[in-house]
């Protein structure tokens, strides 16, 4: 942003619900950026923090290498908001005990009290997500108990004086009912101005691409996805002429897309040009069956068609990408994060990039992509569609890709999307794909053995896209979609259904 609006900074100590927690305070109206655990003040001041929350993570306080925050961080008048880690740091910190007490808690318990700051305004029933080994058993000076459950009699603490806060349990997972509310109190106590609407992320997005790009002229990879597609909007909005929006066919879309995405974005005004580079891309991934190479791959591959496209129709200074933070937090893109996966757009840039990158939505979440997408007219089913990786049907291809597969796959694909819109499902799941095992079992078929492919389909819901759940598909939906699909696709023969959460699993299998 060209401005700093004021922010909470999310200090990152390993756990699996850190970027829940930024994700909440923007809900609620409050940017937030997370950081590296150890990260120094300095740094932390460059975010104009009006609070900083410790997160969780698996260590004790008591292990050798155990992480924490910058001394100077402690001595700050910044309110401070543990989150199970977080807290137990707090308060061993400040001279008071934790211990290993032999209970695990873990998963749900209801507060047989709670009181305080945090807590004010909440009434009635509060079940919260509890996910640890260690508590608190004895309090340091200055501290007081705002809240217990019978197996933790030290829930959550606060020092009201210095503004220093802990809760033992999760508040930012949807499992915490009230947390929100909690976060929301937190906001209150730190006095941040709750400006993080989209309207403000457009204005703001706008006048950023203005100052960065000048009279400069852009070039944007088109997908046909809702990031790209409301990207071009934005950037024709903020520069009009100045933009060329090039529409890939890399030969590894799903079917009949190409001509979707010419019939649903030359009507919006997008000056779109559209090349057919399938040829290339395929024969750059012939042979190649690891997915980390298939993404660089892809990604290097764009590069250079771009920068051929920018000699017939440039020359073009800034290169245009729909990365969001997610991409950029599971690629190690940011600060302290490990990495999961390549992105092709952030994993996957060849080094000699000739052009100037403009990313708007780069600390963005999908969400906030779609309420932004919504103002800007993006008609509502490219807003709402599912994501679909930049590599395409490469990374939904496990091992070497042929042309014989990327048919078999569209076709699959295809008939599980299709369905899924016709027995009303689509809109309650929040992605859905189909992956080509290299698997073969035998079959039959018309009285005959057969020896073909087991294709995988997999669905899940999630509100962020960091953490998901498998769609609970019904068994009827299951047994018509299998049926069509081993019917009309004949290298098929076994179709199976993937019930695996994120984490462990990721949603795509590549």
């Amino acid at each position: 942003m060209s401005t700093v609006p004021n922010s909470i900074v999310i200090l990152d100590f390993g756990s699996q619900y850190t970027r829940l927690i930024a994700r909440r305070f923007r809900e609620l109206g409050s940017f937030s950026v997370i950081l590296p655990g150890n990260a120094p003040l300095e740094r932390i001041m460059r975010e104009n923090p009006k609070g900083v929350v410790l997160s969780g993570g698996p260590s004790s306080v008591y292990d050798e290498a155990a992480p924490q925050p910058d001394a100077a961080l402690l001595s700050s008048d910044l309110p401070i908001l543990g989150v199970c880690y977080g807290m137990q740091f707090l308060a061993h910190q400040a001279g008071g005990t934790v211990e290993r007490v032999g209970k695990r808690e873990y998963g749900k318990a209801e507060l047989t009290q709670f009181s305080g700051d945090l807590f004010t305004g909440l009434e009635g029933e509060f079940v919260a997500w509890m996910s640890h080994s260690d508590s608190v058993t004895r309090l340091p000076t200055g501290y007081t108990v705002v809240a217990s459950t019978l197996d933790t009699p030290v829930t959550a603490i606060e020092n009201q004086q210095l503004k220093r806060y802990g809760v033992q349990f999760h508040p930012e997972v949807v499992h915490t009912p009230k947390g929100g509310q909690l976060l929301e109190n937190f906001l209150a106590i730190c006095q941040v101005e709750r400006t993080w609407t989209a309207q403000h992320i457009l204005d703001e997005l706008i006048g950023n691409v203005k100052t960065q790009v000048g009279s400069g002229r852009v070039l944007l990879g088109i997908s046909g996805g809702v990031d790209s597609s409301t990207l071009a909007l934005l950037l024709a909005k903020a520069v009009g002429t100045q933009l060329t929006a090039v529409f890939v066919d890399h030969g590894l879309l799903r079917l009949g897309e190409r001509q979707q995405v010419e019939k649903a974005l030359r009507p919006l005004g997008v000056n779109l040009v559209c090349v057919d580079a399938s040829e290339r891309f395929l024969g750059a991934l012939k042979g190649i069956s690891d997915p980390e190479e298939k993404r660089k791959i892809i990604g290097r591959e764009f590069i250079r068609v771009f920068e051929a496209e920018a000699g017939q129709y440039g020359p073009f200074e800034f290169l245009a990408q729909g990365t969001l933070y997610p991409d950029v937090i599971e690629s190690a893109g940011g600060e302290g994060a490990a990495n999961i996966k390549s992105h092709h757009n952030v994993g996957g840039l060849p080094d000699d990039l000739e052009f100037k990158l403009v990313e708007p939505f780069r600390t963005l979440f999908k969400d906030e992509v779609r309420e932004i997408a919504l103002l800007l007219g993006l008609p509502e089913d490219i807003r709402m569609r599912h994501p679909f990786p930049g590599p395409g049907l490469a990374i939904r291809i496990l091992g070497e890709i042929t042309p014989e597969k990327i048919a078999i796959l569209q076709r699959v694909d295809d008939i599980f999307i299709s369905s899924l819109r016709e027995f009303g499902l689509y809109g309650s799941t929040s992605q859905a794909l189909a992956v080509l095992t290299p698997i073969r079992s035998v079959g039959v078929m018309g009285d005959e053995r057969t020896y073909s492919y087991t294709v995988a389909l997999r669905a899940v819901t999630t509100a962020d896209f960091m953490t998901a759940q498998f769609a609970r598909l019904p068994y009827e939906f299951l047994e018509v979609v299998s049926s069509r699909i081993v019917n009309h696709v004949h290298e098929i023969n076994r179709v199976v259904y993937d019930i695996t959460s994120k984490p462990p699993a990721t949603i795509e299998w590549e």
